[in-house]
């Protein structure tokens, strides 16, 4: 539960899984690989963020360590899509211990 506290203790991450929600209304259609099924490529999330790809980079490793999200690789991209269900395992914990 500790990196799901750390991961969500971060405004950019925070965004990220908003964004994440809902890809289509967030991000433009990509080249390789569905918003939906596939996830997010790590480069439009660096772009909309303003940031390198590598601090994205480490963004999105914090939130895959925490489970809150999933990695793939297309070609040589990575993509990310949220992990609906563990993040309702999560809020399930948080709201039966808090």
């Amino acid at each position: 539960m500790l990196a799901v506290i750390k991961a969500l203790a971060n405004e950019r991450r925070l965004l990220i899984l908003e964004w994440l929600k809902d890809p289509e209304a967030h991000f433009p259609p990509q080249v390789d690989g569905d918003l939906v099924d596939d996830g997010v490529c790590g480069g439009l999330l660096a772009d909309k963020l303003g940031l390198s790809q590598p601090t994205v980079s480490e963004h999105m490793r914090v939130l895959t360590r925490a489970e809150l999200v999933r990695s793939s690789r297309i070609k040589q991209w990575t993509f990310y899509k949220r992990d609906e269900k563990r993040i309702n395992e999560i809020k399930k914990a948080l709201l039966e211990n808090f």
